[in-house]
């Protein structure tokens, strides 16, 4: 039990950047803290961070010890989930990587309410664009947008996904002598650099072949929101997700093109490290997700 005291205050400094965050975080006195790194480094015969009043890092034998380390907690602790899952209430943090469009777009109240139903979770949520390592980078878990693609990962489906290919009705009277896919490289694109083919848009033919239609724009932007703004002000033609575009295209103030040849082979999906103990947060984090979204399709 020494050991395991030890090692958490370790972890506990290093993901805090510090002894004082680490004291505020966890509630330990920093001097307890700096005892049990030091008792720690004594055990291992290895200095694991150099410390001096200003600056803090990890030796290299530290930043070896904390992966390792990090990975059997987390082992210890999910295997303790698990026994007293049916006897108490979610508490601990639960990390998410989380896409900006999802968290911004009305689907990110999945998010909230979780939480509300779950008050005693502390949810950590990293609204970033990027794929994230979950298990570098500590995450217990991430939402993902895609089409899903093979890794050493484990993915559970939580929703369809699908995009709209969608312009106003008065850009569409302007360029009237749409009949095919093709016919968009010669219009104005308004361009999401979130999408991994930025340049061209995939079509899927009825035959299930595919073809790619380069498009470009004056206007690039990393965002889908912004994306729908340039497309409701008439400047071009959009890639949108159907979370975002849904009411505009409810509403009339955009017109959908060639549905048929848009792909269906995309996902919303929770992806999570394989590990022997799936933390109990993880599970039920992940089946409430699959539920909010069968509740709100």
């Amino acid at each position: 039990m020494d050991t395991l005291t030890r090692i958490r205050a370790f972890i506990d400094v290093v993901e805090a950047e510090g002894f004082s965050a680490a004291s505020r975080r966890t509630g330990r006195s920093k001097a307890l803290l700096s005892k049990y790194v030091r008792e720690l480094e004594d055990e291992l015969g290895a200095l694991l961070l150099n410390r001096t009043t200003r600056q803090f890092s990890m030796t290299e034998a530290g930043h070896t010890y904390y992966r390792s380390a990090s990975d059997i907690l987390k082992e210890i602790d999910n295997l303790a989930d698990l026994v007293r899952e049916n006897n108490a209430q979610l508490k601990g943090r639960l990390r998410v990587s989380v896409p900006r469009t999802f968290v911004d777009a009305d689907v990110g109240q999945s998010l909230i309410d979780f939480s509300s139903e779950n008050p005693d979770l502390s949810l950590e949520i990293a609204a970033d664009d990027r794929f994230v390592d979950l298990i570098e980078e500590g995450f217990d878990v991430a939402i993902r947008i895609s089409k899903l693609e093979d890794s050493g990962m484990i993915a559970r489906k939580i929703s369809d996904f699908r995009v709209h290919l969608c312009a106003t009705p008065n850009f569409l009277e302007r360029h009237p002598d749409l009949e095919h896919p093709s016919d968009i490289s010669n219009l104005p694109f308004i361009v999401d650099t979130n999408s991994r083919t930025q340049g061209s848009i995939r079509f899927h033919n009825p035959d299930n072949t595919t073809f790619a239609v380069a498009v470009s724009g004056p206007i690039e932007v990393n965002s889908p929101h912004a994306t729908l703004r340039a497309a409701l002000a008439g400047i071009g033609i959009a890639l949108i997700p159907d979370f975002i575009a849904r009411r505009p295209i409810e509403s009339g103030e955009l017109v959908t093109l060639f549905n048929d040849y848009i792909p269906t082979d995309r996902g919303i999906y929770a992806v999570y490290p394989h590990r022997r103990y799936l933390p109990a947060k993880v599970r039920i984090f992940v089946d409430y997700l699959h539920n909010w979204f069968k509740k709100h399709p």
